[in-house]
């Protein structure tokens, strides 16, 4: 008797173990939704307005002004397939002010696991040169867009950043708007950057009934020092002028993944 209940017991488990083995190796299904949380830093700290930090030259900046444009999102897998979120809603606006703009939601992505997130830090050539009717939302040039846009230069600011520092020649202000997409009919300044980030630990898990969120920190320091160090007191205004190129390389180090929430 014992011997049967034995034999029983073990099939049970195994039983189970399969079932779950089964259950988990089931592709998932559906779509979900997923927060891509921008949190804006200054090195080490949370970035807060009218705070003092001190930049790699051994400068003192206070930012007033930090909104930059996230587009073309991309969501990887590790077998390196991928799911491109659809043009006409892959375009985010992030104003360190406006708390809810630190958080947009992307939805209709395909259930699985994804290990990294691609992005573009500015607006793409499409984009920029689309007929205006076309631009709607954030990149509207006559509505949410209309601070990040030069009416005399026809293209968007991708990344707009102003503030305060005592070592400024420009009356103790700074001010960086970069942008620049190459150009429609002759070469120009390009400033769209790529960003790649891998997710460090757990993946990126989509499911229908459940929405990752993606905790970015966004490191504004990373402007005056990136790749080169940049001085206030010598370039306290940088626009569409071939400099801007040094500070875009700069830029597209700001990014990195703190961690991911699956819950």
């Amino acid at each position: 008797m014992k011997n049967i209940q034995h034999t029983l017991l073990v099939i049970l488990c195994a039983t189970f173990i399969f079932s779950c083995k089964k259950s988990s190796d089931s592709p998932a299904t559906g779509t979900g939704k997923v927060s891509l949380e921008f949190d804006n830093r200054a090195g080490d700290a949370e970035l807060v307005f009218g705070t003092t930090y001190t930049t790699a030259a051994g400068e003192q900046i206070s930012f007033t002004k930090f909104n930059y444009y996230i587009s073309n999102v991309v969501f990887i897998k590790a077998d390196g397939s991928s799911y491109v979120v659809p043009k006409d809603s892959c375009y985010y606006l992030v104003q360190h002010d406006v708390e809810e703009s630190r958080g947009p939601l992307v939805s209709n992505i395909p259930a699985g696991d994804y290990t990294a997130i691609q992005f573009v830090l500015g607006v793409d050539s499409a984009k920029c040169a689309a007929p205006v009717e076309q631009r709607t939302g954030v990149l509207d040039p006559a509505g949410e867009g209309q601070d990040m846009y030069w009416s005399w230069n026809s293209g968007y600011i991708f990344l707009k950043t102003e503030g305060t520092s005592a070592q400024s020649t420009m009356e103790n202000t700074f001010m960086y708007h970069i942008g620049g997409f190459g150009g429609t009919t002759s070469a120009t300044i390009n400033n769209i950057k790529t960003i790649k980030l891998i997710a460090p630990e757990d993946p990126i898990m989509v499911r229908t009934n459940r929405q990752p969120d993606i905790h970015m920190y966004v490191d504004a320091m990373k402007l005056f020092n990136g790749t080169t160090n940049i001085s206030v007191a010598t370039d306290p205004m940088v626009m569409f002028a071939p400099y801007s190129t040094t500070i875009a390389n700069n830029y597209q180090h700001m990014f990195s993944i703190n961690h991911v929430h699956n819950d």
